[in-house]
């Protein structure tokens, strides 16, 4: 099997970076999407300005130790970063920290990360969780599209003054959303 490519778009179709996937062949193929992996995002000229790094973890509800993990590094080489899955029985739940770990954003999912007939939603709060800020989705594509193809469109969106910093981890975010409820992407937009 191939490594994933994806193109990050902004809402206007325009795109904005391209993104590879790098890992082992045997990963890919024995660990499926709980494989780690590097995603290396450039910009049109082809310059990398995202690097995304995914070790090898655990992903379920009944065993809460070694959880999802991601560090974004934007340039590569200078952590901005991490991704965190948080436990939780009933929901997908992540936490955005900074460079130095700190807790800055939540994420979280909603009961069911498969729907059909409509858009899967992760909602991007604050802290404390009362306020939403911004939202990664999984789009509905149809019927077809859905069933017969292993293409899906995911959005970001999120305030036009969001620190750099924390738009480069939503994008990160995103990728392990991706592969942390088991639905392949080909496309992510960023509104």
């Amino acid at each position: 099997e191939k490594s994933n490519k994806y193109e990050i778009k902004d809402n206007f179709g325009q795109r904005l970076y391209f993104a590879r996937e790098e890992n082992i062949y045997l990963n890919k193929n024995l660990c499926g999407p709980l494989r780690p992996f590097t995603m290396h995002i450039a910009n049109n000229t082809g310059r990398e300005v995202i690097t995304v790094i995914r070790p090898l973890r655990c992903i379920t509800c009944c065993f809460p130790c070694y959880l999802q993990e991601l560090e974004v590094q934007a340039p590569p080489g200078t952590t901005v970063g991490f991704i965190i899955q948080k436990w939780d029985p009933l929901l997908p739940k992540f936490t955005i920290q900074n460079e130095s770990k700190e807790d800055l954003l939540k994420i979280v999912g909603p009961y069911l990360t498969f729907r059909c007939l409509g858009d899967v939603n992760f909602e991007v709060k604050t802290l404390n969780e009362k306020s939403i800020i911004g939202r990664i989705s999984k789009y509905w594509s149809g019927f077809v599209n859905d069933v017969f193809t292993n293409a899906d469109n995911f959005g970001i969106e999120f305030p036009a003054d969001l620190d750099v910093k924390l738009k480069a981890a939503l994008i990160g975010t995103c990728f392990l959303i991706v592969s942390t409820v088991n639905v392949p992407v080909t496309h992510c937009r960023a509104e």
